[in-house]
Parts: C-alpha cells; structure tokens; sequence
C-alpha cells in the first residue's frame, strides 16, 4: 500500500485501492518525502513523537487533510464560509484516525461540497501549520497536509451543516476575497501543477 501510495502518478477517485484507510503512521510519513525542509520536518517530529498524531485529541495539535478542488476548467476553486469560524476556506478536516491523508482530503471534499466524481491529485501539493481556536475548544495546531482535486465538468455544489456559503472563486482571486495568505499560496501551487497534469 505505502509503495503504491508513493509511485502513484494519476488522478484518483473514491474507490481506489491507493486510497484505502489505514492507522499506519508510516503512509502519513511516506507522503511526506517530497518535503524535504525544515516544514516537512516538523511533521515528521510530530508522526514519530505522538503515536496519537492522526486523532484530534492529540496535542500540541495533529494532522488534517483538505483539498484545494478546482473546476473541470482548472480556471476556480471552490470556498467553503466556514460555519465555526466564520471564514472562506477550503474543503478540509480531521483525519481521524485515518493516516491515508489523500483519503481523508477527498472524503472531506466530497462530503462538505456535495459533488459525486472528485478526483484526487494523490501526492500532497502544500503543508501548513495554522493555530486553530474553536468554540468550545482549547487552541491547537492543525499540520494540514493539502491536495488538489479536480471537480467533474457541470458540477454542482450542495455543501452541507458545516459551511454556511459556497463560491466559486478564480485562482487567481482570492486575496481580494479575503482568503489568508496559505490559502493564496495553494491556490498558486494548484495553478502552476495544473499545466503539468493530464486533464483527468
């Protein structure tokens, strides 16, 4: 699995067998080969250090996976108002438990924008560690690990209790949306990878 996980050059959709959930921690460490700088090590400190790094209730915080999901054009990216914090963000959430963060990215996408058909780009594009304060919540770290996935042509939105609002916004937009400056940069990333990909 984790070998497949690492050679795995094509867009994936619910089903594949790459994207099969696990409590292993290495495939959490694995995806993370690419990032070899001082980022990328900080999350290999947290896998290594807390056998716990995949369960929210891990801290000083744990991994989360999100999705920058773009349109069939490539051209927009879908924001989610996020209902708890009031901000537009990406499709995105706690692993739970699932070290196969690719998994947990397209799950988390599918489920918060509504739209059957995602696929997933399995190798991560971006690493961010944000503060994260809650209601009802002590604050802790998020270490999001975040993907790019693709939306089917004519897709329609749905979005569920978790987002208030949902908008397609071109890639190129979001700092005058308002969208903080890790979301800008993945935004850029999924840009620039796009020209690199196969188109589904």
């Amino acid at each position: 699995m984790q070998q497949e996980m690492e050679t795995e050059r094509s867009w994936l959709g619910d089903g594949h067998g790459s994207l099969t959930s696990s409590d292993d921690l290495a495939m959490a460490r694995a995806l993370l080969s690419s990032f070899e700088d001082d980022l990328g090590d900080r999350y290999r400190y947290l896998i290594d250090s807390y056998p716990d790094a995949c369960l929210r209730t891990c801290r000083p915080g744990h991994l989360t996976g999100s999705a920058l999901v773009v349109d069939d054009d490539g051209a927009n990216t879908l924001l989610l108002l996020h209902a708890k914090l009031g901000r537009w963000l990406q499709p995105g959430g706690h692993a739970d438990g699932d070290a196969n963060l690719a998994a947990v990215a397209l799950r988390e996408a599918t489920e918060e924008t509504g739209i059957e058909g995602l696929r997933i780009w399995p190798q991560p594009l971006h690493l961010d560690i944000h503060e994260v304060d809650p209601p009802g919540e002590d604050a802790h770290l998020h270490y999001d690990v975040r993907f790019l996935v693709r939306s089917p042509a004519g897709a329609q939105p749905q979005g569920n209790h978790e987002s208030r609002g949902l908008r397609w916004v071109p890639l190129d937009g979001l700092a005058d949306f308002g969208c903080d400056s890790g979301l800008v940069l993945l935004a850029q990333l999924g840009a620039e990878l796009l020209g690199d990909l196969p188109p589904h």
